[in-house]
């Protein structure tokens, strides 16, 4: 099941970046739709937190 909440801080950042790294440390295509599902909303997440917090100027 999945808890997963907004990223609103570091913390919260970096831990979503762990669980990522967790769920792609193997073959993703093996892993069961429920964590794929999982992986799929942290890494939006993570992005949108990333836009806002670590903006690269053009």
């Amino acid at each position: 099941m999945m808890n997963i909440k907004p990223i609103r801080t570091k913390d919260d950042y970096k831990a979503a970046m762990t669980r990522i790294s967790e769920l792609t440390s193997g073959d993703p295509d093996a892993l069961p739709d429920i964590e794929f599902d999982e992986l799929e909303v942290l890494t939006i997440l993570a992005e949108a937190y990333e836009s806002v917090h670590y903006k690269i100027e053009a």
